[in-house]
């Protein structure tokens, strides 16, 4: 069928050191671009996807223009007797040019799909930038690299137009296969050009099966892998007596100033080896300071500090990477590395120099420490949500951080499982000398978990101090309110020295000093006394307005001295254990409320 099948030779020859070439610049290119978000971004990214969508015979104009005999490169060229028109190195140019496009911009794709938080993770555990691409980025992408050197590959050994341009039709030289089928038709042998069309169709075709196959069967070869280990190890484990995370004297000193898109994150505190819960609604900023701790983003003034060392100074031009914070991160979808055992996520953030039998016994003593034991073998995706937040716990400690950010690590879980694992974290962070920072917008878990807290709202620290501090006084509406108090009056200060709650219509006495700024008045809905002694001081007669079920509680909605026209005819609710509603529920109305002088929470 062929009387010459040097145009095979020639094809594979040039496409595969295309190919190579094209590879290696498009992933650099690729991560390179990635991060670049300058102002040229969009012109350069156009000049590296202009080959794609410019007719070839364009190309193979531009690239003549260029290393011809009177072009920029092809006069230097020529000055060392170097000529690359008409010889297989053009051909191996113009099939670089025009399959460079596709390997670029596939494996951009697949860099932007990685999760950026395994990237966060990657850092904050100290890896380095060439860490970071080789052991997390690079490993991700390479479904996505492996293919898009493949469509590559297929670009390069169909070129046709450019290459004819600038490397012509030299048979044993430069004729390629879709140079041979063009001549073959123009000869009138169909049957020579049909045969080329199959065995360059078949070529393509094979490269992309293959690809194909491969990509299906390396996660089912990881999954099997996983469980042999799993396995072989479940009932082996080191002795952990000889490891011991060290004792860290940490304090930490936060002045910064961020602006953000609907408000300016503006707050000053610091916190020693007590943990300390960043409380607020969503969106009030609290993530945003754990990002700028850990380095993610840059606050636009302020300073940080942590055990005398300055991580960012706005004034001095301070602003270590986040890889030189010594800072662990726990991110709310935990970043564990997919492609990594969870031995291996536990011992990325070690010394390279580490000795392999100490790896092997920190990551014995954080899978011991979380009850995770046998595990070390397994991927993140074959443990439970619960599981991998451990893991992920247990990898931030084994870098041994000087502080501990937890990004709200409950929020994914059930109430079951995140009432189990709030105990284990509170009995970790006990023996955690440390700095801890705890973010959440869930009063109970923050008070729980953490001795100190910061309330934050809309950008502003607007109380801080201690748990009991902030949840029995509450010294403004807003702190009041977002630790779960839902009674509130306007209220004044009374002729007699008691304070008129205007909204509910009553005069009350206190036992908190009474400011001159006062302007509310509030009871938590648990501390309102039902009682039957009408004659007592702060009581008063209520009627029914509606109730509201929870497995445990009943909150009855009360209006004071008269009926409720509506079921949103109400002045405060309360909160009742089940038991003593159907006791509370038989007795004929007015029902009798006692609002507690010292349960009274006076705000301004």
């Amino acid at each position: 069928m062929f009387n010459d099948i040097s145009p095979l030779w020639i094809s594979l020859k040039t496409s595969l050191i295309a190919t190579t070439i094209t590879f290696f610049l498009g992933i650099i290119a690729a991560y390179w671009m990635l991060g670049y978000r300058g102002k040229w971004r969009s012109l350069i990214e156009g000049i590296f996807i202009l080959p794609l969508i410019l007719p070839p015979t364009v190309v193979g104009f531009l690239l003549l223009v260029i290393f011809g005999k009177y072009g920029i490169l092809g006069q230097f060229l020529a000055s060392f007797n170097i000529n690359i028109v008409f010889t297989w190195y053009a051909a191996v140019i113009t099939a670089t040019v025009v399959a460079f496009p596709l390997m670029y911009k596939t494996a951009l794709g697949a860099f932007e799909q990685i999760d950026a938080n395994l990237i966060r993770a990657a850092r904050t555990l100290g890896a380095s930038e060439w860490t970071v691409f080789w052991r997390v980025s690079f490993p991700l992408a390479i479904p996505g690299i492996i293919g898009g050197a493949t469509l590559a590959f297929a670009r390069a050994l169909g070129e046709f137009g450019a290459t004819l341009m600038l490397a012509g039709n030299i048979p044993g030289q430069t004729q390629t296969i879709p140079m041979a089928i063009y001549f073959s038709v123009e000869g009138g042998s169909m049957q020579e050009a049909w045969g080329w069309a199959l065995v360059i169709m078949g070529i393509s075709l094979s490269g992309i099966v293959a690809v194909n196959y491969w990509q299906q069967s390396r996660g089912k070869r990881r999954e099997a892998r996983g469980k042999r280990q799993e396995e072989s190890t479940t009932n082996y484990q080191l002795p952990i007596t000889n490891y011991q995370l060290p004792i860290i004297e940490s304090k930490l000193f936060v002045n910064i100033q961020k602006q953000l898109a609907e408000f300016d994150l503006n707050v000053t505190f610091s916190n020693d080896d007590r943990p300390l819960g960043l409380l607020g609604a969503s969106g009030a900023g609290k993530s945003m300071i754990l990002r700028c701790l850990a380095g993610i983003e840059t606050p636009n003034a302020g300073k940080i500090e942590l055990n005398g060392r300055v991580l960012f100074d706005s004034q001095r031009q301070i602003n270590l990477p986040t890889r030189n914070r010594k800072i662990g991160f726990l991110f709310q979808n935990y970043a564990l590395f997919p492609h990594l055992t969870i031995g291996q996520n536990i011992a990325f953030g070690l010394p390279k120099a580490t000795p392999k039998k100490q790896v092997i016994q920190v990551v014995e003593t954080q899978l011991a420490s979380m009850q995770l034991h046998g595990c070390a073998n397994r991927y993140p995706h074959q443990l439970s949500g619960g599981q991998q937040q451990r893991v992920a716990l247990a990898r931030a400690l084994a870098s041994q951080p000087e502080a501990l950010l937890l990004d709200e690590p409950f929020s994914a879980l059930d109430t079951h499982l995140r009432s189990q694992l709030e105990q284990q974290l509170i009995s970790i962070l006990s023996n955690y000398q440390g700095v801890t920072l705890f973010v959440s917008h869930n009063l109970e878990e923050a008070y729980r978990v953490c001795q100190n807290l910061l309330v934050m709202e809309k950008g502003t620290a607007i109380a801080s101090g201690s748990k009991h501090d902030i949840f029995e006084r509450p010294q403004t509406y807003s702190v009041a309110q977002l630790t779960g108090c839902k009674n509130f009056s306007r209220a004044e200060i009374a002729v007699n020295g008691m304070v008129k709650a205007t909204d509910w219509g009553v005069e009350l006495q206190v036992t908190e000093s009474i400011s001159k700024q006062l302007k509310y008045v509030g009871i938590r809905a648990h501390q309102i006394i039902f009682t039957t002694e009408s004659n007592r001081e702060n009581t008063f007669p209520c009627f029914l307005a509606q109730t509201s079920e929870t497995p445990h509680r009943m909150t009855v909605y009360l209006k004071l001295y008269q009926q409720p026209t509506h079921s949103s005819d109400y002045h405060l609710q309360a909160e009742v254990f089940k038991e003593k509603w159907e006791i509370l529920k038989g007795r004929s109305f007015p029902w009798y409320i006692r609002l507690d002088p010292m349960r009274l929470i006076l705000m301004t």
